[in-house]
């Protein structure tokens, strides 16, 4: 039989139509996490720690856009846990977002969880890690976004992807530290070293075995994949001789910005392109804590990696040398790196910034005191009380069951629905020498409903109370866009008249600086109970914390999903 060329091409098209439907379809993705006891001896000091399949840090995870994830989570150390996916919305499904006691009851020794992790529009680098107690010290790793298949970045593809993982490492179990530090009411003992990949690098006489190499080929580019897995400091970041160019941060893209340091987060993700375009030679790769609070937690070493060229040379006698970083308490640097930040604002990735706003919020962010036991001393201010930390100076009081699990089942009395729109009092947030009265928060376990599709502004104060310091937050099951900062106390008249609404950037974790202020943008399109807290670990022990719970919408895909069976117990 004959057919004629229409024939053909029409066959052809349709095949290659077909193809492009299998080829972007979204798949699942297994995984098995084993949560277990495992002697590290690669650092300082041998010692048990926790981690994911004896890993730390721990395995990276691989999906493309819109994929969905299994992940078996089997705990098999002594302790509970949860895993929470960080940066992914989970449209519909909190039940495996992972907060203990918000979202989900912990993951009990020798017991299991089946978590469905739903990717709907991230993109770019994300990560896991544990969300009960300190625990995420040590189980924590990447979650690698790539573009659909048939698809590629809005960049030209790099030559390899590497991985940076900030961290830090105490000598000391991190159990015990976090309870000594809940015991005395004071700050916790400083991390012992910082790390870039588990590693300290050669600032540390017994990390120079296994300190962290990246071996580049001169001329090409890579993409390094960044998160702060760190406790409780945002970082400086810089690689010695080396440009960077970010081009992404917390799962979307930005237009490409060139810098020679970066401060990122606790929480944060950045992608950076590296052109290895310098003479072949050994370079430090470094990072260091940023404070701007002089009586802050924080380690004032250096943590070192190399980048490495491969090749044959005589590497030069003073090589590899420390690229030059802002001072520790540098505020303006770390302000001025984040306001840089502005989303890619293409035809192919587009935004849609909240123009009407329907909720207008302002949560002030405080470190507070509270009096000691009578009869008893603190480590906290004076010696006479406890360090506590709040919003709307409410602190946090969590709960020994689930959020999630009450709301969806209509349980009374786990929590209240009266978080304050506004700080119960005004005054000057940012002022010196606040008064003492000030200090004292209330504790409670309130929490703000917002109906579907509600568009809402909430601008983060940072105060003085106590001490000011800068303040990451994160809010889970959402992207938010970042549309204004500034020092000082929030002018409502003026300040929004500066607003970024053409190109803000899009994160999930964003750094209050010190006694300022930052406004965010959101839809609340995500049905569900979804925590939001600061990122440095001690100020969630504190209790700076609090919960949205967002309705049901009328349609029947604006609905939380049902729970899976195998929800963890209480």
């Amino acid at each position: 039989m004959k057919t004629d060329m229409n024939t053909h091409v029409l066959v052809l098209g349709l095949l290659v139509l077909l193809l492009g439907l299998l080829q972007s379809e979204a798949a699942v993705v297994r995984y098995k996490f084993v949560v277990q006891e495992s002697n590290y001896t690669r650092l300082c000091s041998s010692k048990n720690i926790l981690t994911v399949n004896g890993q730390y840090p721990g395995p990276t995870i691989s999906a493309h856009r819109g994929d969905t994830l299994i992940v078996d989570v089997i705990n098999q150390a002594t302790q509970n846990i949860t895993i929470h996916w960080h940066g992914v919305k989970l449209p519909r499904y909190p039940w495996s977002d992972g907060p203990e006691f918000i979202t989900q009851c912990p993951i009990q020794p020798g017991t299991r969880f089946s978590q469905k992790v739903i990717l709907s529009d991230e993109e770019g680098t994300l990560w896991w890690h544990a969300h009960s107690d300190w625990s995420r010290a040590t189980v924590h790793g990447l979650l690698v976004v790539s573009p659909k298949i048939g698809t590629t970045f809005p960049f030209p593809k790099p030559h390899a992807e590497v991985p940076v993982i900030l961290g830090d490492w105490w000598k000391n179990d991190i159990q015990a530290v976090m309870e000594d530090f809940m015991r005395r009411g004071g700050d916790p003992v400083p991390s012992d070293a910082l790390t870039i990949n588990g590693q300290p690098g050669d600032c540390y006489n017994c990390s120079r075995p296994y300190t962290t190499k990246v071996y580049v080929d001169k001329g090409k580019t890579y993409m390094l994949r960044m998160v702060n897995a760190a406790m409780n400091n945002i970082m400086f970041f810089a690689i010695a001789d080396h440009e960077l160019v970010v081009v992404g941060t917390d799962g979307a893209y930005t237009k490409p910005l060139k810098t020679n340091y970066l401060a990122i987060s606790p929480g944060q993700t950045i992608d950076v392109l590296l052109v290895a375009n310098q003479p072949r030679n050994r370079y430090y790769m470094a990072a260091k804590f940023y404070s701007s609070n002089p009586r802050s937690l924080f380690d004032n070493s250096t943590t070192t990696a190399i980048i490495e060229y491969n090749g044959k040379y005589t590497p030069s006698p003073n090589s590899p040398v420390l690229p030059p970083l802002p001072a520790f308490n540098d505020r303006n640097a770390s302000a001025n790196f984040t306001s840089s930040l502005r989303s890619l604002a293409s035809n192919d990735h587009p935004i849609d910034v909240p123009m009407t706003i329907t909720r207008k919020l302002l949560y002030t962010l405080s470190i507070n005191s509270i009096p000691c036991a009578s009869n008893t001393t603190c480590a906290g201010p004076r010696g006479t009380s406890r360090f506590a930390a709040s919003i709307n100076n409410i602190t946090f009081d969590a709960p020994r069951t689930s959020i999630l699990g009450a709301y969806y089942r209509g349980v009374n009395g786990v929590y209240g629905d009266d978080f304050p729109d506004n700080p119960p009092f005004v005054f000057d947030y940012t002022a010196a020498n606040l008064s003492t009265s000030l200090q004292t928060p209330k504790n409670g376990t309130e929490v703000k409903i917002l109906k579907y599709n509600d568009t809402v502004e909430l601008v983060f104060q940072g105060t003085n109370v106590v001490s000011g310091i800068d303040h990451p937050m994160h809010l889970h099951g959402y992207s938010f866009y970042v549309v204004g900062s500034g020092f000082g106390n929030f002018d409502r008249q003026r300040d929004p008249l500066n607003y970024n609404l053409v190109d803000p950037p899009l994160q999930q974790t964003i750094a209050v600086p010190q006694n300022g202020w930052t406004a965010i943008r959101f839809r609340a399109n995500n049905p569900g109970v979804w925590f939001m807290h600061c990122h440095f670990e001690r100020h969630v022990s504190w209790g700076m914390e609090m919960v949205f719970i967002v309705r049901n919408g009328k349609g029947a895909n604006e609905k939380i999903l049902p729970p899976p069976k195998d929800m963890p117990k209480c």
